[in-house]
Formats: C-alpha cells, sequence, structure tokens
C-alpha cells in the first residue's frame, strides 16, 4: 500500500483542525510544525486502519449491489426448456 499522502491544501486543513482541537479540547496551543509531525503520525501509524475500514466498506457496497444487478438479470431470463 502506498503512504497516505494530501495535498497541500488539505493538509493546512488537517493541521488548523488538530490545532483547533488542542486549543478547545486540552486548552493547548501547538503550532503547524507539531500539529504537521502529529498528522504524519497518526496517517502513518493510524491511517491504515481507517483505510482498510473504507475499502471494506466499499467491497460490502459493490457485493450488495452485484447481488441486486444479478437479480435483475435473472428477472429478465426468459423461459425456454433449458431454463434453470
Amino acid at each position: 500500500m502506498a503512504d497516505i499522502e494530501f495535498s497541500r491544501e488539505e493538509r493546512e486543513a488537517i493541521c488548523r483542525r488538530i490545532q483547533l482541537y488542542f486549543q478547545e479540547e486540552l486548552d493547548q496551543e501547538i503550532g503547524q510544525f507539531d500539529a504537521g509531525f502529529l498528522l504524519d503520525f497518526f496517517a502513518g501509524e493510524i491511517g491504515p486502519f481507517f483505510y482498510n475500514r473504507g475499502l471494506y466498506d466499499a467491497q460490502a457496497i459493490l457485493e450488495s449491489r452485484m447481488e441486486n444487478v444479478a437479480e435483475a438479470i435473472y428477472e429478465l431470463e426468459k423461459i425456454t426448456e433449458s431454463s434453470r
């Protein structure tokens, strides 16, 4: 799996959220640099768990939709001597 990477704009937005969290919840101020280090840590160490969960959820949705497609195709089948 490739490393999780964010655009500059995404990275700045996430770092602002980290800084805001520290200010509001922990009553501590951290700079952009420290917030960036935290982001790198979480992206590298915890990000894969979220990434995998997203893949599992996408796979479950796809499987469900494919079952619906298979049922719709079966409903279109014409009766013949060799039908199921």
